[in-house]
Parts: structure tokens; C-alpha cells; sequence
């Protein structure tokens, strides 16, 4: 499986308040006070971050409108120096607070920048419950299309278009490709934003933990029918969960290379699809890009270029 190491995308929970605050459909509390774990980590981080610039922010405005007060032009009992050109004692709080904060700063981000990398596999279900042993986390494969998303369950051997569902307080390990233009998925409640990409795989590890309906949506502009490529998460009981795997095998269609094919057309705002059965390679051949026949799949070239270069190293 193709896999792009050096590109792969990165969560960057400093800029998901930012991100939310610019999308009407988003909440803007949710980064805040989601129901996943992973997403409730990207909020503490956020508040900590905060918190700890507000130890600079907050004094600097104080000191500002006191000393704005003190010395007005008014004021003629204040002390004028007109010389004063150094003190050791305020070049001391001037430059260590500020230090101490980029320090404190630093070590939070490259802690969590590890912890919370988007391929690192899940140790806990949440602060209180570490990951059983035992629990095997779900595969979700996921393909940005234009303008709409396509999610394979290959456990399940289903898959949907706008709708996406996990059972709650399990691991959810997401494949990621795209079909065309670089993209972003994002569930706020689940976990950051993850890239996209044509012919590279990303991937996200995240869990739920509480039932209920969230939004997704792409967080990176894609073209002209952008705004409506939203759909919907839903965390269910295992019961509920294995019901809705139930009713896509029972309602949908087959999906295989031709039905791919003509879903990959560029559509917009497209109602809920289900498939109740896959084609095996799919999802392998929309990440390598060569669904349609006769197309040399990627990692194939890929491997004879290394073949015939290793070849033409020895000679």
C-alpha cells in the first residue's frame, strides 16, 4: 500500500478554534468540548496554550492603560527621568517571563505534537479507561471525491457517501486518499483536521465516546461545490452500529468499478448512498489511480522504476 511518509498529514490542534470560528456550520464551542477523546485533547491544548499567554497578555494591557493613567499629560506629580536609559531588575522580568513561557510553550508542543500524531494507534479510550488489549479498532477507508465523501468499511464490506458511523468507545483507524483535488477531513467532535491527497495515503487514529449525531465536513477549499461536501457522523452502540451495518447490506446496491466510476463525476450536495457490497481492490486501486482498465497502477510503475534503477546502480 502507497503511503506518503514525508507529506503525511499533520494535526495542528493551535489552529482548530480558528478553523471552526471561520465555518458557519461549525460550532464554535465544540473544539472546546467535544465527545471524543483525541478531540478533547486538542482542546486542552488549546486552553493551556491560552492560559499560558494570557500570563504575558493580561499584565502587558494592565500596565498599559496604568501607565497611559500615571503619566497623562496632566499629571505633573508623576516622576519625570529623562536620563533613565537601563534597570537591571525590569530587563530581568522583561526577558525571563517571556522566556519561561516560550520554554513552557515549547516543551507542551513537541509533547503533544508526539502524542497526538494522527498515526500514532490509540493507548486509551479516554483520561479514565486505557485500551483493552483485546479491542481491534476499526477500519474506515475514506475518498474525497468532487464533491463529496465515500467511506469503505472493508470489515463490514460496505461502504457509504455522507454518512459515516462507528460504535462508541471503539478505535477508529482511518485510511485517507483522494480522487482529484487535495482536501481536508474534519469531524470536530472525533479529532483535527487530516489531509487528503491524489495517489498518497494519510492516516488518523480517533474514538468517539459518546453517542450521538455529529457534523463533518472538508476544511480545505476544493472548488466549486466546497460548501455542501458536509455529511454526518453518527456514535452508536455496538447494537445500534451492527443494525446500520445491517440496513446498508439490505438497502443499498453493489458498488464496483463501474459504479465508482460514475459516482467519481463531480456532483453536488448528494443525498446519503449505500452500498451493500465492495469490490475487493477497490480503494486499492483509487489510491494507486488506476480504476479504470488498462491503467499501470502507481505502486507497480513505482516498483519497476526502483527495480530499473537498482539494475542500472549495479551495472
Amino acid at each position: 500500500m502507497l503511503k506518503n511518509t514525508p507529506l503525511r498529514g499533520r494535526l495542528r490542534p493551535a489552529w482548530l478554534l480558528a478553523a471552526c470560528a471561520s465555518l458557519s456550520a461549525c460550532d464554535k464551542l465544540v473544539v472546546l468540548n467535544p465527545a471524543g477523546d483525541v478531540a478533547a485533547q486538542q482542546g486542552q491544548l488549546v486552553v493551556t496554550a491560552t492560559l499560558l499567554m494570557l500570563v504575558i497578555i493580561i499584565p502587558v494591557i494592565f500596565l498599559v492603560l496604568l501607565f497611559a493613567w500615571k503619566y497623562r499629560q496632566n499629571n505633573t506629580s508623576a516622576e519625570y527621568d529623562p536620563d533613565f536609559h537601563h534597570s537591571t531588575k525590569l530587563e530581568l522580568v522583561i526577558w525571563s517571563v517571556p522566556l519561561m513561557i516560550i520554554i513552557a510553550l515549547g516543551t507542551i508542543t513537541w509533547i503533544s505534537t508526539h502524542k497526538l500524531d494522527p498515526y500514532r494507534p490509540l493507548d486509551r479510550i479516554d483520561a479514565q479507561r486505557p485500551l483493552p488489549a483485546d479491542v481491534a479498532p476499526l477500519e474506515v477507508e475514506v475518498v474525497s471525491l468532487d464533491w463529496k465523501w465515500l467511506f469503505f468499511y472493508p470489515e463490514q464490506g460496505i461502504a457509504t457517501v455522507n454518512e459515516l458511523a462507528a460504535p462508541v468507545d471503539r478505535p477508529i483507524h482511518f485510511k485517507l486518499t483522494s480522487s482529484t483535488t487535495m482536501n481536508a477531513f474534519y469531524v470536530p467532535d472525533l479529532a483535527g483536521m487530516i489531509y487528503t491527497m491524489p495517489g498518497m495515503q494519510t492516516e488518523l487514529n480517533a474514538v468517539i465516546n459518546k453517542a450521538g449525531v455529529y457534523d463533518g465536513l472538508s476544511s480545505h477549499y476544493s472548488g466549486q461545490g466546497f460548501a455542501g461536501m458536509h455529511f454526518k457522523f453518527h456514535g452508536l452502540p455496538q447494537a445500534g452500529f451492527d443494525a446500520w451495518v445491517q440496513q446498508a447490506k439490505a438497502e443499498g446496491k453493489p458498488l464496483d468499478k463501474a459504479a465508482y466510476l460514475q459516482l467519481e463525476q463531480p456532483s453536488e450536495r448528494d443525498p446519503v448512498q449505500r452500498f451493500s457490497s465492495v469490490q475487493a481492490d477497490l480503494y486499492h486501486r483509487i489510491l494507486n489511480r488506476c480504476v479504470q482498465d488498462g491503467q499501470a497502477c502507481m505502486h507497480e510503475t513505482m516498483a519497476m522504476d526502483a527495480k530499473a534503477h537498482a539494475k542500472t546502480a549495479t551495472e
